[in-house]
């Protein structure tokens, strides 16, 4: 009786069948074919676990399963899985060749086989299983009563090996759960580094026992123990993920600076008007740390004995925290102001025929190859550390592009070309507030470079940057998703897999999904309109957000001093994110319109604008007993003013002269109120 009720279960869901381009899987595998026929889930939905995998597979099979169940509301009757073979007769198989280890150019593909009957993942490794069970999660279909896999065929691999996420937590400190629910998506998004930018000016965030004075006096009391972090290191190992830990020197220098300023670079000026370097002095120069964001003078001191000393001390007690074979020293945007000021600094230079500050900066990064090595790690810096003298054993960070004056690419190819293995990070700056194509559209290989097959497997892969200076707990997970999703499917899906409706559609799914992990990009807008509103209703404020995006590049912190470390992001403008879901659909119905210029095009654009034509109104109201409103009020007024024309015109109630459109359209391309734009100018534009 069982097994008829089953096939009959199979035949009803079976008629749900459904098309490849309908499916929302992200990052979208290499190949995959769909069969007729489905796999129908019930409660006894059980896993079996064959092989010699690493044990993190237990504990990753146990997530998939209540994740699904979760989704499904089916109370599976298996509950934790905890040893091989536990399951024999069981509907997913998963069968793993050999124990899966966290590094650059592991195995992780893997097969997923559904059938009506059964499911198979087989991986050589692990790494590639727990890569299988996200795309079997994403797989899942319903109708109106039930849940079920369709019949199909994947078989996937990354593109690239190192796919991953640099967060900043010097510059805003962000708690061990913020890291560890990104840890999840990023997993989900079968990314598998995590690099994790500890120091900077604004903070020294790792908890040092031997060198207590660095978060004594450098962190604020925000850091992170040496317990908390082995916590987070072995967090990411079970998702598959490498820790990739970044102590930035010598620039960027301020905090270290802060507990041990006899290593820095700065002069001391004597009360008699003598300048003396700080290592003749008997004065030692003092050091705090930042509260703004910028490039600072700050930097240590490479011709001080001591400065190495500090530095072999420092990583001898961080590298047992760090399993992972690399460790990211920084070495960027030194402007080296104070070693061309210190008179010790340059006889140093003289001495050893260093005739630029690159110069000296290599010679200081060559110093620390072997603080590393002794540790079995491996260096990498941003790409400020690459010379003719550099070792090739680093690994070159590529960051700077057209805003900072280098062409799209540059800077990757150099370092290629100069035979060094070299991971992208420009394109993929999502704290520049970006839309989503941007990132998407930015391929690792850039296509003018006509690299040698040798030259191209130096391209590692690349990371999604996060730095912090405007972002907080409350406001980084709408700052990283859902577009590093985007990212990470540029870095792992086939090269050709560009086509931005679909990519959108499926991000939409993904974004949602992301939730069910802790990730908070949706839900903490509406906390910070709440706020914003005093508690009032917020249903204009969120029609408002869905037309308003974050002013981009790093123009809401002009000159890196409007905010400080500790002001409110608690604004309009940390409600707001890239690609503002309003904005794309209306410049989608626009486009129809002008295409065909039909009653229902017009309806469908006339919606939207009857919608922000009672914005003004809406939001005055609201601002009577909501101060933080008053600010984005001349913007919705604009955006209202227009509207109401556009719509006189559309339905021919009035006549209105180009020229007060075009006023009307330009007041709406103001960046002057509440560090918001209005993304639907472009559209606007397109319409008058």
């Amino acid at each position: 009786m069982k097994y008829i009720l089953i096939l009959l279960f199979s035949g009803i869901v079976a008629n749900a069948q459904i098309k490849k381009e309908q499916l929302n899987l992200m990052p979208w595998p290499q190949t995959i074919n769909l069969s007729e026929g489905t796999f129908a889930l019930t409660k006894g939905f059980r896993i079996n676990i064959t092989g010699n995998p690493n044990p993190r597979i237990f504990s990753g099979a146990t997530r998939f399963l209540r994740r699904l169940d979760g989704r499904t509301g089916l109370f599976f009757e298996q509950d934790f899985l905890t040893k091989l073979n536990s399951a024999p007769t069981a509907q997913l198989q998963i069968n793993c060749t050999k124990s899966g280890k966290i590094g650059l150019y592991e195995d992780e593909s893997y097969h997923l086989d559904i059938k009506q009957d059964k499911i198979t993942i087989n991986a050589t490794s692990d790494l590639g299983a727990l890569h299988g069970l996200e795309t079997l999660l994403q797989m899942l279909q319903n109708n109106s009563t039930s849940y079920y896999f369709p019949v199909s065929q994947i078989s996937d691999f990354p593109r690239f090996t190192w796919r991953g996420l640099m967060m900043d937590v010097a510059r805003h400190f962000q708690p061990v759960d913020v890291v560890k629910r990104n840890l999840d998506a990023l997993a989900a998004m079968k990314m598998n580094v995590f690099h994790w930018h500890l120091v900077d000016d604004q903070g020294w965030r790792i908890q040092l026992k031997k060198h207590p004075k660095l978060t004594d006096l450098a962190s604020d009391g925000f850091y992170y123990t040496q317990e908390e972090i082995k916590n987070i290191v072995k967090y990411a190992d079970e998702r598959g993920i490498l820790v990739v830990p970044e102590i930035d020197v010598p620039g960027h220098a301020s905090a270290i600076l802060t507990a041990y300023p006899e290593i820095g670079s700065k002069v001391v000026n004597i009360s008699n008007g003598t300048s003396e370097s700080s290592a003749k002095a008997a004065v030692v120069s003092t050091y705090s740390i930042e509260r703004n964001a910028g490039i600072f003078s700050p930097t240590l001191d490479p011709s001080n004995p001591k400065t190495y000393q500090l530095l072999s001390e420092i990583f001898d007690e961080a590298c047992p925290l760090f399993p992972g074979a690399y460790f990211h020293i920084g070495g960027d945007e030194n402007e080296g102001k104070d070693w061309d000021s210190n008179p010790k600094i340059q006889e140093f230079k003289k001495k050893h025929k260093l005739v630029t500050n690159h110069d000296l900066q290599t010679y200081f990064t060559m110093q620390l190859v072997p603080m590393l090595k002794k540790h079995g790690k491996q260096l990498m810096g941003w790409e400020e550390i690459m010379t003719k003298d550099m070792s090739k054993d680093a690994i070159i960070h590529a960051w700077r592009g057209p805003n900072e004056g280098v062409a799209v690419g540059k800077s990757l190819t150099e370092s290629v070309k100069n035979g060094y293995k070299t991971v992208l990070s420009n394109g993929y700056y999502i704290d520049l507030v970006q839309g989503v194509e941007a990132h998407y559209l930015n391929d690792p290989l850039p296509k003018s470079a006509n690299f040698t097959p040798e030259e191209k497997a130096r391209v590692l892969g690349g990371e999604a940057t996060m730095w912090t200076e405007l972002v907080t707990p409350l406001t980084m997970d709408s700052r990283l998703w859902p577009r590093t999703a985007a990212i990470a499917e540029r870095l792992w899906s086939a090269e050709d897999i560009t086509d931005l409706n679909s990519m959108r559609r499926r991000l939409a799914v993904v974004s949602f999904r992301l939730e069910e992990l802790g990730i908070t990009h949706i839900r903490n807008k509406d906390v910070i309109l709440r706020n914003i509103s005093n508690n009032q209703n917020i249903a204009a404020l969120t029609d408002f957000s869905n037309v308003c995006e974050p002013l981009k590049g790093y123009k809401r912190n002009k000159g890196g001093v409007e905010y400080q470390t500790y002001s409110p992001f608690t604004l309009f403008a940390d409600a707001c994110t890239p690609d503002a879901s309003d904005a794309i659909a209306f410049d989608t119905v626009v486009k129809e319109y002008l295409a065909d210029k039909s009653a229902a095009n017009k309806a469908k654009v006339t919606s939207f604008l009857n919608k922000w034509i009672g914005l003004k109104a809406s939001l005055t109201s609201l601002s009577e007993n909501a101060p933080l409103i008053q600010p984005i009020l001349p913007l919705a007024s604009n955006l209202s003013d227009l509207s109401q024309q556009l719509v006189n015109v559309l339905d021919n109630k009035a006549t209105v002269a180009p020229a007060v459109l075009n006023e009307l359209l330009e007041k709406c391309n103001s960046k002057d109120y509440g560090d918001v734009e209005l993304a639907v100018y472009e559209s606007l534009k397109k319409l008058i």
